[in-house]
């Protein structure tokens, strides 16, 4: 059994709890009762500014948090008056979702075939600078809608990322894609332009590299050759050093993720390599840090703050806390204290015997922890 708990910003309910208030100790979130098999595992978790999606490992999507920008799906006026918690968002196709990601009001998803592989790409919400990807004149929309002939023929979508404002899509090929605000050049050239139908970033923005991963920073992507590769591009604004300070090569990564103003790269090794903003203590602790002898084993990066699965299952949060989603705000005494705060926010020691940790999430100042529990 899966029990999923969430701590941090939860005005609009986006933590799916039962109520509209922000949490510093995690909670368990609640699903609807009609949903009657909730997910055994998690695939995503991705978050938008007051929305949150939940993607399970057999392609079921759920929902909690601002349904009144559409980015939540179709939602009856019944379903808008319920306490906070987990529905499943009403898709216009019975096959697996394959991968989902949010802008601030927007939700963007794949839809897979019969062979697995995610040829259509669906969104829904509201988005005045392109975040649909649907055309010049469609600017909201509650119905998950396909957007037109993408990705091209004989592609399929392997990663899919987004943040506040702007989509990128990599494909089968090596080519990523994007939509949205470009205005400072985070979807390639030309910028300083907002894009409203998926464009292909152009091999000169990447170096001519098969792209195999790509993360969205408020106005940054970074992209990724495969992990053995090395290969990195930072494309948009280089506001916080995000494009000065990245490292001319990246170590065989087993993952890799952005904040509004950071970059993260988890090292096959178990170590934290980052960069970016660091005023509220964004950047990885230091004993998380590549050649620290850090053991993590799965990150997870939110708009300020970051959270680390180690192996002996501890997840710690880190970053700018304000709203709990880093644990409880303590006293701080000092300047140390003051930029930013670091909790173990769940253990593999209070847990059930036979449980174990398997999924963590961060998103808009939230964060999220799954355990299974045996039966």
């Amino acid at each position: 059994m899966l029990v999923i708990f969430a701590l941090g910003s939860n005005g609009s309910g986006q933590l799916g709890i039962g109520h509209n208030e922000d949490v510093s100790v995690p909670k368990q979130v609640d699903f609807h009762p009609d949903i009657t098999s909730p997910p055994s595992s998690l695939a995503k978790i991705a978050a938008g500014g007051n929305h949150t999606l939940l993607l399970s490992t057999a392609g079921e999507l759920y929902w909690s948090g601002d349904s009144s920008t559409g980015a939540c799906g179709k939602v009856t006026p019944e379903q808008r008056s319920l306490p906070p918690q987990f529905q499943a968002v009403d898709l216009p196709f019975q096959e697996a979702v394959g991968h989902a990601a949010a802008t601030w009001e927007a939700s963007i998803i794949t839809r897979l075939d019969s062979q697995g592989e995610a040829t259509k790409v669906y969104t829904f919400g509201a988005g005045t600078k392109g975040e649909l990807g649907l055309g010049d004149f469609i600017v909201r929309t509650p119905t998950p809608s396909e957007i037109p002939n993408f990705p091209p023929p004989d592609t399929h979508v392997v990663d899919l990322a987004a943040c506040m404002g702007h989509v990128v899509a990599v494909l089968s090929n090596g080519e990523a894609w994007g939509w949205g605000n470009g205005r400072k050049g985070q979807l390639g050239a030309p910028d300083s332009v907002i894009v409203n139908s998926p464009r292909k970033i152009i091999a000169a923005d990447v170096g001519g590299f098969h792209v195999a991963r790509a993360v969205c920073g408020r106005e940054f992507t970074c992209l990724f050759g495969a992990p053995g590769s090395g290969d990195i591009c930072v494309l948009g604004s280089d506001k916080w050093d995000v494009k000065a300070g990245a490292p001319s090569r990246v170590p065989d990564w087993e993952d890799v993720g952005a904040g509004w103003g950071n970059v993260f790269v988890l090292a096959k090794e178990g170590g934290l390599v980052s960069w970016g903003r660091d005023d509220h203590g964004q950047i990885a602790p230091a004993e998380l840090t590549a050649g620290a002898g850090a053991r993590v084993r799965r990150i997870a990066v939110g708009s300020e703050h970051a959270l680390a699965l180690s192996e002996d299952g501890e997840v710690t949060a880190w970053g700018w806390g304000e709203h709990g989603n880093c644990g409880p705000i303590g006293k701080k005494t000092d300047d140390t204290a003051k930029k930013g705060q670091k909790n173990a926010i769940a253990s593999s020691k209070f847990i059930p015997p036979g449980s174990e940790i398997t999924a963590i999430g961060a998103g808009c100042a939230t964060s999220w922890v799954a355990i299974e529990i045996p039966t």
